[in-house]
C-alpha cells in the first residue's frame, strides 16, 4: 500500500480564543487537518497545531520524500522524514507537519490491520480514561460560574490557565482569588491543575516568582503547576520541581523527542507534555513517554487542539502505563462537531478510548466544509 497524496485544509470560522499576548480571532488558522490518501483508496487523517501556510509549505518540501513511500510503516517514514530534515528547519514547521502526517500514517496502519492505534503502540492500558475540561482563566465569579457549569456536564477533572494569571502587574493576591474561586466551584475532592503560560510572549514570571506561587497553589490542592516558567528555563525548572510543593509540568512547546531528553535528564518536570499535533505525531510522542517512566516522570499530553488530536491522544494514552489524563479543550467547535458521534462523558466523567480500527474517529463532512471553507479533503 502506497502513498498516493498528502492534502491539507486549515480550520477557520470557530477558532477558540488562546489566550495568548496577541489574541486568535475566530478566522485566524492555527489547526490544520493533514489527509494522506493510498493507491487502494485507504484515506488517514491528522491534525497539526500549526498555520495551514506553514503546513502546506512543509508538505511541499516532504513530498518527493513520502510519496509511492510503504503507508504502513509510520514510525519508519517518518523518521525518514525527520532524518532527511535536519538542514531544513528540524523541529520547527517541518516537524510540526510530520506531526500530523505520522498521525495519519497511524490511522491507515489501523484501518488496515482492523486494530485501533493503541494496540498497534503497544497495547492497551485501559478502555476509558478522565478528560480534564481545559479552560482559560477569568475573573473570579464568571470562572467559577463556567466551571460549575462544566461540572454540571458531568466533568470532575478541570485545568485554569493563561488569561490574567501573573500577568498584568496582577498581584499575588489577585492569583489567589482566581483560585480560590475555582476550587470553591467545583468541590474539594475535583482535580484542579494551573497553568501559567509561560510560553506567551515576554512571560515575566521568574523563578523566585513561579516557588512563591507554587506554594499559594498548594493550599488549594492543585495537581500541577503547568508551564510556570519560560520553556527553555531549564536550570529553573530543575529547581522548581526540587523546591515546589505541588507537582511541575512543562515541555508543550518542544518537539522531537531529542529536545525533551535534557529536561527528563535533569528532572525537570514531574510530569511532560508532548503536544502529539507538534511533536512529531504519535511515533515521537511514545517515545517521550517511554523516556518519561524510565526519568521518574509521566506523559500527560497537551491538547488544545482539534477533535483528531484528541482522537490521537486517546489512542496514546491506552498504549502508556502510567497515563491517565487526557486534555479536553472545552467550547471548541473544532472539537464538539468535527467528527460524526462526537463525545459523549460516561456517567463517571470518563471518556471511552475508542476500540474501533485506526483513530477511531470519522470527520463529519459537513462540518469540514464549513470549518475549511469547501476544501476536498477526503476525496
Amino acid at each position: 500500500m502506497r502513498i498516493r497524496e498528502i492534502r491539507v485544509a486549515g480550520l477557520r470560522g470557530a477558532t477558540p480564543p488562546g489566550g495568548w499576548s496577541a489574541e486568535l480571532q475566530p478566522d485566524d488558522v492555527v489547526h490544520t487537518l493533514v489527509a494522506v490518501h493510498t493507491d487502494d483508496g485507504l484515506v488517514g487523517v491528522g491534525s497539526v497545531f500549526t498555520s495551514e501556510a506553514l503546513v502546506r509549505g512543509a508538505v511541499e518540501v516532504l513530498e518527493p520524500l513520502l510519496l509511492g513511500e510503504n503507508a504502513l510503516e509510520p514510525e519508519r517514514v517518518t523518521e525518514k522524514l525527520h532524518q532527511n530534515t535536519f538542514w531544513l528547519g528540524r523541529g520547527g514547521s517541518l516537524t510540526h507537519a510530520i506531526s500530523g502526517i505520522d498521525i495519519a500514517l497511524w490511522d491507515i496502519l489501523g484501518q488496515a490491520t482492523g486494530q485501533p492505534v493503541g494496540r498497534l503502540l503497544g497495547g492497551r492500558y485501559r478502555e476509558r480514561v478522565l478528560p480534564y475540561a481545559s479552560l482559560l482563566m477569568d475573573e473570579p465569579a464568571p470562572l467559577a460560574e463556567e466551571l460549575e457549569r462544566l461540572a454540571g456536564q458531568g466533568f470532575r477533572a478541570y485545568k485554569i490557565g493563561w488569561g490574567p494569571f501573573g500577568r498584568g502587574g496582577a498581584t499575588t493576591a489577585q492569583d489567589e482569588r482566581i483560585v480560590a474561586a475555582a476550587r470553591d466551584a467545583i468541590g474539594p475532592d475535583a482535580l484542579l491543575a494551573v497553568d501559567a503560560g509561560g510560553s506567551d510572549a515576554h512571560w515575566q514570571g521568574d523563578y523566585k516568582w513561579a516557588l512563591r506561587t507554587s506554594q499559594m497553589l498548594a493550599a488549594y490542592d492543585v495537581a500541577w503547576f503547568e508551564e510556570a516558567l519560560r520553556p527553555d528555563a531549564l536550570e529553573d525548572f530543575v529547581a522548581l520541581r526540587r523546591n515546589a510543593p505541588v507537582p511541575i509540568s512543562g515541555g508543550e512547546v518542544l518537539t522531537r523527542r531529542q529536545a525533551f531528553t535534557p529536561f527528563l535528564r535533569a528532572g525537570a518536570f514531574d510530569i511532560v507534555q508532548p503536544d502529539v499535533t507538534k511533536v512529531g505525531g504519535l511515533s515521537e510522542s511514545r517515545r517521550i513517554g517511554w523516556s518519561a517512566q524510565e526519568h521518574g516522570a509521566r506523559l500527560v499530553p497537551h491538547g488544545w487542539n482539534t477533535a483528531v488530536g484528541l482522537a490521537a491522544d486517546l489512542q496514546l494514552v491506552s498504549a502508556l502505563p502510567d497515563t491517565d489524563l487526557v486534555e479536553y479543550k472545552t467550547g471548541s467547535p473544532y472539537i464538539d462537531e468535527l467528527v460524526e458521534d462526537g463525545w459523549r462523558l460516561d456517567a463517571e466523567g470518563m471518556l471511552a478510548i475508542p476500540s474501533v480500527p485506526g483513530l477511531g474517529v470519522t470527520l463529519d463532512p459537513e462540518a469540514v466544509a464549513c470549518f475549511t471553507g469547501g476544501a476536498d479533503l477526503l476525496g
